[in-house]
């Protein structure tokens, strides 16, 4: 939604347009992806193929997706199969690519980037069955550095520590708790691996060295198999 492509290149549709900023104002004036859902649909508002109900899930995906802001993940999905021509989306299979600016924004970077906070901090917040309010995820509490920085890109919850046959890995919190359906695309990753992407982009001399770690980053988002984003 927003967009069509004219000769090759993807062009602002402006009553799309509307409906997407609509979308990410709503969510900072604290709607959640249910109540914009019965916004747009009290509203009257269309989905981009004019399904007069929205899904909350679509909402969502809306509010990550990059190409909102101006940019571009390229082989988010390949072709499998030359001779089918089936396609099956990439999860490490290939390498993907990061484009900035490859079309007009929609979202400014600064609004986009405060719904991605925004997303991380409600799902540090757990809501219980009597009513009451637990926030999780704190900045350093956890025992386990990487406890503290790694967030899930799809729904914005930190990583969790476990021991699977004998490896250490970390996995989506949400996923942990509710189940593979509630995050199936979040990514296991073994705690090795992650040491060893830090050590060649962070630490000196490629040598993993936690306290620069702790020090240097301050969040590491995880799309697909990869460490898609490190702030420092």
């Amino acid at each position: 939604m927003g967009y069509t492509c004219i000769d090759g290149e993807m062009v602002i549709v402006p009553e799309e347009a509307d409906v997407v900023r609509k979308i990410f104002e709503l969510y900072l004036q604290g709607l959640s992806f249910g109540q914009i859902k019965m916004y747009l649909e009290s509203m009257n508002i269309k989905t981009v193929t004019r399904n007069e109900h929205w899904d909350s899930s679509t909402i969502q995906k809306m509010l990550k997706n990059e190409k909102y802001k101006g940019d571009s993940r390229l082989q988010k999905t390949y072709v499998e199969d030359v001779m089918t021509g089936k396609k099956v989306k990439n999860t490490g299979q290939v390498s993907s690519y990061y484009v900035k600016d490859s079309h007009p924004a929609i979202i400014s970077e600064g609004i986009f980037d405060k719904v991605q906070k925004e997303m991380t901090r409600r799902s540090r917040v757990v809501y219980k069955e009597d009513g009451t309010v637990e926030k999780t995820g704190k900045r350093y509490t956890s025992k386990y550095l990487f406890g503290n920085i790694l967030e899930c890109w799809y729904c914005g919850a930190a990583y969790r520590r476990r021991a699977e046959r004998g490896k250490v890995v970390w996995r989506c919190g949400t996923r942990m708790e509710s189940g593979r359906d509630t995050c199936g695309d979040s990514p296991t990753l073994n705690e090795e691996w992650i040491k060893e992407i830090l050590a060649r982009n962070i630490c000196e001399d490629r040598i993993y060295d936690e306290e620069i770690v702790r020090n240097k980053v301050d969040r590491i988002s995880v799309f697909n198999k990869h460490i898609d984003k490190i702030r420092i």
